[in-house]
């Protein structure tokens, strides 16, 4: 195993050289045209053959294959792998799942394929059989299937769907890491971030508790207090926890009207962030984490960068928006 973890090492070493980074920033104030000469002169969607600045999707989806074949082959072990593409598992099959009761394309719902086979989780739904899938998986796809077939083509709640999976992904994902110490970091810390957004968003604490997510360190009880009549106590609430200042800023947004954006971009962020801080101090499977987050990241800021640079915003407002600087 240490053997590997060196070998993972070095190739990391080697094609650290090819990440965007800062270079993101200053892209931001050039035109499409030269962005996308400078992204595919870093490598980014390496082999990708594109006609026009508007094919960019083609080399977000290139390099996104190459993350996940980079998953694939470097895992430190099975627990990584699976944390990083088994939320892909329960996206793709609420989205043939929606497909099969909506007649909605589903070419246009699917993520890249995650562990299971996308024929595999096809063919559940088209037997209507969940069995071989694992538990959490196999019991939101039988409550979704259920709430389809009971409203008879009538209005099923997208949210209420979303939410079936997206809690039973996290009930998988905090089973799977209860033994990986440093996964289960992770997920407890964007549970629990995710769960403060959900109360701030939600009209009364009986409907927060619907949504919340499994796998954090807040209690429900704490959360609750939230929704405290007592502004103070409201705002108190989380004082001493991790998450303190990472509520203020929420509540300062809300008193201002904004959009939690903020609070969001940090929770998707929230890895990248956790591994940067301490960078120089990476051992075992970190190393191997950060970079997969890092390329994650800016794959995602690529599609950022060019939404917004086609749209003709201001370099000041793309950058902003991005994730991985």
């Amino acid at each position: 195993m240490a053997t590997d973890v060196l070998y993972t090492d070095g190739v990391i070493a080697a094609r650290e050289k090819y990440l965007l980074k800062d270079k993101l920033v200053k892209l931001c104030e050039s035109g499409p045209e030269d962005a996308l000469r400078a992204v595919t002169e870093s490598g980014f969607g390496k082999g990708t053959e594109i006609v026009s600045v508007y094919d960019y999707e083609k080399l977000v989806a290139a390099d996104e294959a190459a993350i996940d074949a980079f998953i694939l082959e470097y895992s430190p072990s099975e627990a990584e792998k699976t944390y990083l593409l088994a939320p892909r598992d329960f996206h793709n099959l609420k989205a043939l799942l929606k497909a099969q009761y909506t007649g909605a394309d589903v070419g246009k719902m699917l993520a890249p394929q995650g562990i299971i086979p996308l024929r595999v989780l096809e063919q559940c739904v088209k037997n209507n059989d969940f069995s071989q899938l694992a538990d959490e998986l196999k019991e939101a796809a039988q409550q979704a299937a259920a709430l389809f077939a009971d409203a008879d083509g009538t209005f099923v709640s997208g949210a209420e769907i979303g939410a079936l999976f997206e809690k039973a992904q996290y009930k998988y994902l905090a089973r799977l890491c209860k033994r990986k110490p440093l996964l289960k970091k992770l997920l407890s810390a964007r549970a629990d971030m995710t769960n403060i957004l959900t109360a701030l968003r939600s009209p009364d604490k009986e409907t927060a508790e619907k949504f919340y997510l499994d796998g954090g360190k807040l209690p429900h009880n704490l959360l609750g207090e939230i929704f405290s009549e007592d502004s103070g106590r409201a705002e108190s609430c989380l004082d001493g926890t991790a998450y303190a200042e990472f509520y203020k800023k929420c509540l300062d947004d809300r008193r201002e009207g904004l959009p939690h954006t903020a609070a969001e971009r940090e929770t998707e962020n929230y890895e990248v962030r956790f591994f940067a801080a301490k960078k120089y101090e990476l051992v075992r499977n970190q190393p191997f984490l950060y970079y997969v987050f890092r390329r994650r990241a800016e794959n995602a800021d690529v599609r950022i960068l060019f939404v917004c640079l086609l749209a003709g915003m201001k370099d000041y407002e793309i950058k902003a928006r991005l994730r991985s600087v």
